[in-house]
């Protein structure tokens, strides 16, 4: 259990069997951890799949102290092209990956870090439609005058996403996403359930701008029944994110995502078995 009150099942130093293996790199939601998908990464790995997964620099629940900056807008697709970096070169057993055989999952916060990974540019300029009614802090700053003080990174080695209720929408205009050519498999949660300002937000604003995206609507989901099934002490300490529409079932509704977001990455990061 860690200091959340999560529940791992794992083999601490548990041998990497096989070659040419595909990785899947997967990006955190607002204040979210490495941990939040934890279910979803070991079905990945359950399925043959390397995963790796990392905290975003103040954008966590230990560290917020960046969250909703322009910074964390910039550096977020960063850390995944570090994180990359580090599975191909640095990794000890690097040499079991296959290069071409990359994708990316992404949730809400992590739903745009992964759009600009794959090729969407973010507009992060003064006067942003919408962000004069965002409480992003983000927002604030380029009213504020301040620029990006770096592009942000695309990385053309991620070759196919699944991208869940990304947040902010408003970043990328439909014109800014005619460059995201790698397939994408696009999750929404229900707008009924926006009593949280999040659920059914912002997938379908994305999907006017990505080629024939792989879309999927969940009635009655919320934004949060995509991350983990809580234990009870998760439960005590973050009730929002942890309760469920009525008669909505997360474990049930994970087995479904998996099974879906499995078959896709096969599809598409086929490769060399």
């Amino acid at each position: 259990m860690d200091a959340r009150g999560a529940i791992f099942l794992a083999v601490p130093g548990c041998a990497v069997t096989g070659e040419k293996l595909p990785l899947i790199v997967i990006s955190h939601g607002r204040r979210g951890w490495f941990g939040g998908h934890h279910d979803t990464a070991a079905a990945l790995a359950d399925a043959g799949f390397v995963v790796a997964a990392l905290n975003h620099p103040g954008d966590t629940w230990r560290d917020a102290s960046r969250t909703d900056s322009l910074s964390v807008l910039v550096e977020r697709p960063a850390d995944i092209k570090r994180l990359i970096d580090y599975m191909l070169d640095g990794w000890p057993d690097a040499a079991r990956i296959d290069a071409q055989r990359i994708g990316l999952y992404g949730f809400s916060f992590g739903g745009y870090t992964g759009l600009a990974v794959i090729g969407g540019h973010p507009d992060l300029r003064k006067g942003l439609p919408n962000c004069a009614t965002s409480s992003l802090l983000a927002c604030k700053q380029l009213e504020n005058g301040e620029a990006p003080g770096q592009p942000v990174t695309t990385d053309p080695r991620v070759r196919a996403a699944v991208i869940i209720d990304p947040y902010p929408a408003f970043v990328f205009p439909e014109k800014n996403l005619k460059e995201v050519a790698v397939p994408v498999q696009l999750w929404s949660s229900d707008p009924a359930q926006n009593a949280d300002g999040l659920s059914g937000c912002c997938a379908a604003a994305i999907k006017q701008g990505l080629p024939s995206p792989d879309c999927h609507f969940v009635t009655n989901a919320k934004h949060f029944s995509f991350l983990a099934t809580c234990t009870p002490k998760e439960a005590q300490g973050n009730p929002s994110a942890c309760t469920d529409a009525p008669g909505f079932d997360r474990h049930d509704f994970h087995q479904h995502l998996h099974a879906e977001m499995i078959g896709f990455f096969h599809q598409h990061l086929a490769g060399s078995q």
